[in-house]
């Protein structure tokens, strides 16, 4: 090993003896992992979980460690779950990769059979909704950058968290604090 191949292993074990490992809990509560001052670690049990009907979320990034520029979910979608209406976000770009099962995604009036492995783009001002059609669940990854939208999935919940239906004036008003609104045109 050269001279100066063995300084800078000296200097990474060096780091490593004296990096911290701190645990933080972004402003909704997940256990994350921090390490450093960069990066999150966020465990498979681990997560904020939001159920909205149907369907559980778990927040793996609320962007409370990327500056708000991503935000990340996994979401669990019962067999036979309808979506939400179809929408358009103007201010964020929101990207679905499913991990298991089938998603029906519908852009304006095509429809498309998402399988695991696809990931589906939706930049701001698309139409755009996602249903789980089939007799199995179906797992998606979403993203939103940025982090706008993660705040109304909570609104969401709480809204319904008394067992109230949500109405579509509800959810509708709900999107339109998100810089969203319906796709009226694809009713």
């Amino acid at each position: 090993m050269t001279d100066e191949a063995k300084s800078s292993e000296a200097k990474i074990s060096e780091a490593t003896k004296t990096s911290e490992v701190k645990t933080s809990e972004p402003q909704a509560g997940p256990e994350v992992s921090v390490v450093g001052p960069d990066v999150s670690v966020v465990g498979p049990d681990d997560g904020e979980t939001i159920v909205m009907g149907t369907t559980r979320m778990r927040v793996l990034e609320d962007g409370s460690h990327t500056g708000h520029r991503l935000g990340m979910a996994e979401s669990v979608l019962a067999p036979h779950t309808d979506g939400p209406p179809q929408h358009r976000h103007a201010q964020h770009d929101e990207g679905f990769y499913i991990i298991s099962g089938t998603v029906r995604f519908t852009v304006g009036d095509k429809g498309y059979d998402a399988t695991a492995g696809t990931l589906v783009m939706v930049p701001p001002g698309a139409p755009h909704t996602f249903a789980n059609l089939t007799d199995q669940p179906a797992v998606m990854l979403s993203t939103f950058t940025p982090d706008l939208y993660v705040q109304y999935f909570r609104d969401l919940q709480r809204m319904t968290a008394d067992g109230t239906p949500l109405t579509p004036q509800a959810a509708i008003h709900t999107m339109s604090r998100y810089a969203t609104e319906p796709a009226t045109d694809f009713a």
